[in-house]
Parts: structure tokens; sequence; C-alpha cells
């Protein structure tokens, strides 16, 4: 079986071609239709393929495909079960570690995807402060659909009254940009008497900006009496072991982290004082799976790895070596996009002002079609090592010179 014949099962038996609207490929035959297996930072799609990988499953790899250790205690907690009638023991590990690398996190509890513990976040803001109204900045999963005109996804805007969302609901939730401390103001001068939490996940390209947009927050929310929730879903075990929590140097009442938690199995971690984490004896958040033990065992070895191996400063070096090269590669040839803070482990790219968007496709093509992964950017995970890097600038840069 091919990518062909994967393309047009996708196509036919799942809506939008995929359970996650982003892993769809658009690209083909040049992007992969599917992939079948990963090792490190590569990956091969059905026809036998292999792609030097930045896309890392959007955002979850961060140690790397298949990596050892870590499999290695997936293993080990398969021949003990996979989830009970009670809590693992790993539930109370890895809680415990959380809060010891988590500079908000005094208590923790676990789910399996970002967005619904953001949702969960927000009930418990809700619960404390007695209000109803919540302020998204950036994209914070596909919940982020409530806001009218709020990121659907990553690069996609929604319209509340056409997307499913009833407009009593969509009424209660608004949308501000990064940085745009004006548009702040006014939110807070409309809804501060009953705003219950600002949800916030950094602008990637534009992350610097974070060094006086987190500071503000901060003092807008207390202003308020509303609940601080970071969406370091993809922030989180990348800029810092803790977030930009961490980085800046500024704490939030709660937050979220998932991708990179457990390099690939499915959990999320939402954490937070413990003022607003007693919350929920009384806003009920409960999953069946909320405490797996396989994705709780990869987890614990995950954070062991961090806490015991300079990954962090790899991800740094690596990710200022790619997208540091990329950057070259696109002033000296022209291309028509540009990258936004090089310097870091992640980094995304949008279009030039005024670029023909027939122009940006034929470039990703030939960067597919060169054996590059790439996802408007992208990641670097711990396996990418500096050989690793060099080919994919190397491959790249022969691409784009083909255009």
């Amino acid at each position: 079986m091919d990518n062909q014949y994967y393309a047009e099962m996708l196509g036919k038996y799942i809506p939008w071609g995929s359970s996650t609207c982003s892993k769809h490929a658009t690209l083909t035959p040049e992007e992969p239709a599917v992939i079948v297996s990963g090792k490190g930072c590569r990956v091969k799609d059905a026809d036998g393929k292999e792609y030097i990988d930045f896309r890392n499953s959007l955002g979850p790899i961060s140690l790397g495909y298949c990596y050892g250790p870590v499999d290695d205690a997936i293993r080990s907690q398969l021949d003990k079960g996979i989830v009970f009638g009670y809590p693992s023991p790993l539930e109370a590990e890895v809680a415990k570690a959380v809060t010891e690398i988590i500079p908000c996190a005094e208590k923790a509890r676990f789910l399996k995807t970002g967005g619904e513990a953001i949702a969960a976040c927000i009930k418990a803001a809700r619960y404390i402060t007695g209000h109803d109204h919540v302020i998204q900045i950036g994209y914070n999963g596909w919940l982020n659909s409530l806001a009218s005109g709020a990121l659907a996804l990553p690069n996609r805007k929604g319209t509340s009254g056409k997307t499913g969302i009833p407009a009593a609901i969509a009424s209660l939730h608004h949308t501000a940009s990064w940085n745009d401390t004006g548009k702040l103001e006014e939110l807070g001068k409309a809804y501060g008497d009953d705003l219950a939490a600002v949800v916030v996940a950094a602008d990637y390209a534009n992350m610097d900006a974070g060094r006086s947009f987190y500071p503000y927050l901060r003092t807008f929310t207390e202003r308020y009496g509303a609940a601080l929730v970071y969406d370091e879903i993809v922030t989180g075990f990348r800029i810092a072991l803790g977030g930009v929590q961490e980085f800046y140097g500024v704490t939030p009442d709660m937050a979220v982290f998932a991708k990179g938690i457990a390099n690939g199995m499915p959990l999320s971690v939402y954490c937070g004082k413990a003022k607003w984490m007693d919350a929920f004896d009384k806003a009920i958040v409960s999953s069946t799976y909320g405490g797996e033990a396989l994705s709780l065992a990869a987890a614990k070895k995950v954070i062991e790895i961090y806490r015991s191996e300079d990954v962090i400063g790899h991800l740094w070096r690596m990710g200022a070596r790619m997208w540091g090269g990329m950057e070259k590669i696109i002033e000296e040839y022209s291309l028509p996009i540009q990258m936004g803070c090089i310097d870091r482990p992640l980094s995304f790219f949008r279009p030039r002002p005024g670029a023909d968007s027939g122009h940006v496709e034929k470039m990703k093509r030939a960067i597919f079609k060169a054996g590059v992964a790439i996802y408007n950017g992208g990641y670097v995970n711990y396996s990418h090592q500096a050989k690793d890097i060099d080919e994919a600038l190397e491959r790249i840069e022969g691409a784009v010179k083909t255009l």
C-alpha cells in the first residue's frame, strides 16, 4: 500500500482527511500522505521515502522518535497494566515531579490533550472568581473557536455563528492578539467586572515581546481579580523545562503543559497554585484516562532525562543552527517567506507581505520532495545532531535552487 492508496482512504472515510486537522497533507504527492515509522529525527512514509523531520508530530516528539529509555519505560509499565480502577503510583510520582520543575505548580492533575486541560483551567477560574468572561490570546486548541474571530486552527480564524458555537456561549469568550495591550484595555473596561481568566499562548515568531507582555498580563489580571493561565503546550519542555514562566520569571495562577512532556504519548498536565487547583473538588473535571499509566511512565522518564541531561541547551543550539541556517537560505535566494525567532528551539515562518501564495506552495513542495518535512517552520528534537541539521539545510538549499 502506497501514499496514494492511503490518501484516497483518508479522504473517503475521515472528514478533513485526518482526525487532526493540521496533519492532513495538502501538498501531495511531494508531501507524505501518511508516516509509517520514525527513528530519532527521521521518518518514513508509505512509499519508503525518508524525511529529516521538523514536524515532530506537531510538537510532542521532544526527545526523538522511538527514544530508547522512554520506550523501555513504556514497555516495563505495559507488563504491569495500562489503566486501573484506582490511581497508579505513577500519578502521584509524576504530579510531585511537576511541582518540583514548574514554578506555578503547587498541585497538578492529568488529562490527555492540551485543549481539554485549558478548558479545565477555565472552569476552575470561573468557579473561584464567580465570573463568566474569558480572554483568549493565541491558539489554545480547538476550543479557541468559542471566541468570534479567534484562531480555530493555528493559521485559520473562525467565525462563531458559522462553526457550531451558540451565540450565548461565544459572547463570553473574547480574543486579543499577542502583545496587544490596547485591545486588552478595551476588553478590561467592557468586561473586567465579570472577567474570570486570561489564557495566553506565546506568539512563537515574536516571543521576545514576552519580556514586557507577561508582566503586563500579571498586573492586568490582578487588577480584575481574574486568573492568569499560561498555555505552555508548546513552550514547556522547549524554551525552558518550566516553560516561559521559568524563562521570563513571571508566574501564572495556572498552566497547561502537553507537547513534549511524554515524548509523543498522549498526556496533558494542568497545574497551578493550590487556591485555584483546589477548585476541582467542586468544579468537577474527571476523565477515565486521565491517569493512564503508559503515558505517565513516559512522562516520568522524560522528566528524569531533562533533569539529568542538557536537553534544553541542545534544543537551543540545534534550533539556532537550523533556523539561522534557514534564514540565510531565505535571504540568499529571496524566498517568499520570513522567519521569526531564529535562535529558538522552535521557529515558524510566514509569507512575506504581498508574497504570491503559489510561490510559497512551490517552495514547500520542493522542500518535501528533497526529503525534509516542515510545518511552516517547525521544531528540533533532542535526536537532531549537527550533521542532521547540516544535511537538512543542504537538501533545502538544493531544492530552492531549482525553483
